[in-house]
Formats: C-alpha cells, sequence, structure tokens
C-alpha cells in the first residue's frame, strides 16, 4: 500500500530511510539509485514506490522508472495503464514524453515496463538504455530504478554499475542469510556502489514500534538496532 498518510509509522520509516539516503550523498550526489533484492517477494517493488513518495513530498523533481521487465508492478502500484512505457521506449525510438506519466504527488513522474519483451537483459544492457538513463538524469533531481532480484537474473547487475547507489531490500524472518550474501557478492563484482539494506516487512509488537536499518562497513555487514517505545 503507497503512503498516504505523513503522521503513520510507516511513512515516519521511509522519511528515516530517505534521511539516511540523504547522508550518503555528502560526498557524492545519489541522482540515479536502483532498487532491488536477493530474490523475488520481498517487496522491493512497494519499497521504492513509497521512497519515490517520500523524496518527491520535500519538491525533489523525481521520476521512478519500472526497470522490472519481467514481472512488472509499478503500474499496478500507481494504477497506471501499461501498454506503452519503457520497453517501447528502448525499443520504438518514442518521445520521452510520451512514456511519461504524472502522479497525485506533483513533482512525482512515473515511467512504467511496458510490454514484456522477449529479451530484458540485452535492452537493458543496451546504448539505447545508457542514452534514456543520461537523459531523464539531466532532467529530474532523482531518478530511481526498480529491478528484478539479483540472484534471479542478470538485469540488476548490468544496471548497478551505472547508478551512483544500490539498496537492497530483505524479507525480515524469511529471507535466507546465503541469499543476500550472494547478492551483495554479485553487485560487488560488477562495482555496484551499495548504499545499505532495507528491512522490509518488519513484525511490529504490542506496545513497541521496531524498525531495523543496515549499514556496510568496510570489512562486514554491521546491524544497527533502534527501538522505540510507544504508551
Amino acid at each position: 500500500m503507497l503512503i498516504d498518510d505523513p503522521k503513520s509509522e510507516v511513512d515516519e520509516a521511509y522519511r528515516v530511510l530517505r534521511t539516511n539516503l540523504q547522508f550518503s550523498a555528502v560526498d557524492k550526489p545519489l541522482k540515479k539509485v536502483l532498487v532491488t533484492s536477493s530474490v523475488p517477494q520481498e517487496g522491493k517493488s512497494m519499497v521504492i514506490a513509497n521512497l519515490a513518495i517520500s523524496i518527491a513530498s520535500t519538491g525533489n523533481k523525481t521520476l521512478l522508472v519500472d526497470a522490472d521487465l519481467r514481472r512488472p508492478k509499478q503500474h499496478k502500484n500507481y494504477l497506471l495503464e501499461n501498454h506503452i512505457g519503457l520497453s517501447n521506449f528502448l525499443a520504438e525510438n518514442l518521445p520521452l514524453d510520451t512514456v511519461i506519466n504524472p502522479t497525485k504527488v506533483d513533482t512525482l513522474h512515473v515511467i512504467t515496463s511496458g510490454p514484456v519483451p522477449p529479451n530484458p537483459a540485452e535492452i537493458l544492457g543496451s546504448e539505447r538504455m545508457n542514452k534514456f538513463i543520461e537523459e531523464v538524469s539531466s532532467i529530474y533531481d532523482t531518478v530511481l530504478f526498480d529491478t528484478p532480484p539479483v540472484n534471479s537474473v542478470a538485469d540488476a547487475s548490468i544496471l548497478s554499475s551505472r547508478m551512483d547507489g544500490v539498496i537492497l531490500v530483505v524479507e525480515a524472518g524469511s529471507t535466507e542469510r546465503e541469499a543476500v550474501i550472494i547478492a551483495k557478492q554479485q553487485l560487488e563484482k560488477v562495482n555496484a556502489r551499495i548504499l545499505g539494506v532495507v528491512l522490509n516487512k518488519v513484525q511490529q509488537r504490542s506496545g513497541s514500534y521496531y524498525y531495523y536499518y543496515y549499514y556496510y562497513g568496510e570489512d562486514n555487514l554491521k546491524i544497527r538496532k533502534k527501538k522505540k517505545r510507544w504508551k
């Protein structure tokens, strides 16, 4: 579900994530950010959809690109048509404005995936895609890319080396540690800049609100836990 209540705990969690990204951009601006997961069904598409809303709500001109050309979700998240999208733009040389969709947030636009092509990895690795990334980066303050899981196909690895940073979404209590390690190694092989890990679908306990965020140290993955009690 997309966030729509500024006072909700979920909205607050995305504000924390947004702030953490801003602090990560002190030395190098985060203009192009890719969000992925290690395996399917971890909730990456909803995480990036809500992150886009949170970033755009500050007045930041934001574009969300559904680059998951295998199991796209953003047209469903934002209740948009998906007859024309990224795949059409790349394959048919359409003008950029024909694939950009406005949303209820004035400063947020969405490009849906378009029809699922037979060769997603080839399309995403094309020179046309490189030019697309350059073009949208020159227009928007922040461009977010939703991609398939790292361990399933090569799409995320292909794109991540062209990004300013990558966020890995992990489902709490479900995703195997080994799967996360493999995803991290795959991203490191292409010299992706891993910003951190979002632990998604954390169970809330009665009387308390828990959230976790991970960050990478020089040698290993460190974990920080914060607990806030509500009366």
